[in-house]
This record gives structure tokens, C-alpha cells and sequence, in this order.
């Protein structure tokens, strides 16, 4: 069979069964391809947000400029709180141990534990040295808001969780091609939760569904406490409840997923 071929032998046949493979792969998984749909509409909606916020209110960085880096590093504590849990569970995914670990005594609760004390330590290395920069280039003391630096740290710590617990499920149920939402989810709600704007800068309708995700509670009371130095605690205890919702979802839709892996024996065909 004669093969079409260029320059010193690449093979365009050789090329496009790659390209095929990976177009197959493309679709037949949809993390993959809402991926690809929503990184460009989500930076347009969240500085276009962000714009016309500073359009509003032109003395704002005068009066209050250190709300954007401490907007930045809540931000972070929030990611990379859910990233530490979730890159965690992925190791497993990776080196293909998950079924190995589901057959031994550890019982979920205890998987699910030892990845939240991970998320911890991954959080301090990575934020840590964000604060210390932040103070020392920036004279900017995160610890100096004293007290309510442990509500905000709490709450989204919590929703990191919640959110990792029912990420590692789906990933769990559908295998590494559902990966992407590892690396996505917190970025699609970066623009609801309303980290470098007030809530009152959205359309009401989607002010309804930023008021229902704790981490907004979390940076209106930052900006409180920063511009208006009060500390709104009926903040904090809102976020706190709907918290308590969302981890115990997380962990019965974690549960639900798990079992549905079994019987599907997905556990041990975590591949693409």
C-alpha cells in the first residue's frame, strides 16, 4: 500500500490517525469540550465585570486599594484549597492505586479525611510565601485583620471541600476524561462569587445565584472589613450554613458515585 509521505519520511497517513485519535477522545468526552466552550466566555464576563466596576466608582483603588490583593490571596486560599484536595485523589487516579485502595479496609470517610489534611499542607506551602510578599513588597498584612481572617479562612476552606469531594466523584464515575473539571470548576465560578466586585455590580438574576455560593459572603465581607472596617459576622454565619449543606451533598453525592463505580467497574478502568 502506497503511503502519502513528506520530508524525510513524515507520514501525513501517521499524522492523521493521530489527529483521529484525538478527535475521538475530544468527543466522546464533554469535560473536554465545555472546556474548550467556556475559558473564552469566562475571562470576557469576569473583567468585563471587573471594568465596569472601576468605570462606577472611579476613587475606589484610592480609598480601599488593598482589597485587591487581599481579594487575590482569598482567591487563592479558595483554589488552591480545592486543588490540593483534588490533586491529591488524581495521584491515586494516576497511578491507577484507587481500585487497590477501595479493596482494602480505609473506608471512604478516612480517604476523604487524609485528602482535606493534604489540601491543608499543599495550602500553607503555596500561601504562605503569597503572604510574605504580599506584606513585604506590597504592605499589605493579611494577618492583621485578625479574628475575621479565621471565618473567611474557614469558610472557604469548607467550600474548597465540598467542592473537591464532588469533583474526585465524578472523576471517580467517569475516569481521567473528566479530569479537566479538576482544573476548571473554581475558575467557572470565579465570576459568581464576585472576588474582585460587588455583588450589586451583577444582574439581579445573577445575584440570586452568587448569594447562594459561600465564597461570596466571604469576599463581601472582606470588602466590608477593609472599607468600611466592620466585620459583618451574619456574613460569616450564612456562609457557614450553606457550607454545612454543601459538604454533606458533597460527600452523599461522593458516596452515590463511588457505588455506581463499583457496579460499573469504572474503580479499576480509570484510563481515558
Amino acid at each position: 500500500m502506497t503511503e502519502l509521505a513528506l520530508h524525510r519520511g513524515i507520514s501525513v497517513q501517521r499524522i492523521g490517525a493521530m489527529i483521529l485519535r484525538y478527535w475521538y477522545l475530544l468527543m466522546s468526552s464533554w469535560p473536554r469540550l465545555l472546556e474548550l466552550l467556556y475559558w473564552p466566555a469566562l475571562q470576557i464576563i469576569t473583567w468585563g465585570f471587573l471594568q465596569m466596576y472601576i468605570a462606577q466608582n472611579a476613587n475606589f483603588f484610592a480609598r480601599a486599594g488593598g482589597t485587591l490583593i487581599g481579594a487575590v490571596i482569598l482567591w487563592d486560599i479558595l483554589f488552591r484549597g480545592q486543588l490540593g484536595f483534588s490533586i491529591s485523589f488524581l495521584e491515586e487516579m494516576w497511578a491507577r492505586n484507587l481500585g487497590n485502595l477501595m479493596m482494602s479496609p480505609l473506608k471512604p470517610i478516612e480517604f476523604l479525611l487524609s485528602l482535606m489534611v493534604m489540601s491543608l499542607i499543599r495550602l500553607a506551602i503555596g500561601v504562605i510565601p503569597m503572604i510574605l510578599i504580599a506584606f513585604f513588597f506590597f504592605h499589605f498584612n493579611l494577618v492583621g485583620l485578625g479574628l475575621p481572617l479565621i471565618a473567611f479562612f474557614c469558610n472557604l476552606i469548607f467550600t474548597s471541600w465540598a467542592l473537591g469531594i464532588f469533583v474526585s466523584g465524578l472523576v471517580l464515575r467517569n475516569g481521567l476524561g473528566a479530569e479537566s473539571i479538576v482544573w476548571s470548576l473554581m475558575f467557572g465560578i470565579l465570576p459568581l462569587v464576585c472576588v474582585y466586585y460587588p455583588v450589586t455590580v451583577l444582574p439581579h438574576w445573577l445575584q440570586l445565584i452568587a448569594w447562594a455560593l459561600p465564597p461570596t459572603y466571604v469576599f463581601e465581607g472582606m470588602r466590608a472589613l477593609l472599607i468600611e472596617h466592620t466585620f459583618r459576622a451574619d456574613l460569616m454565619v450564612d456562609a457557614l450554613a450553606i457550607n454545612a449543606v454543601l459538604l454533606i451533598a458533597s460527600f452523599a453525592a461522593f458516596m452515590a458515585l463511588l457505588n455506581s463505580g463499583r457496579r460499573a467497574g469504572s474503580l479499576l478502568q480509570s484510563g481515558e
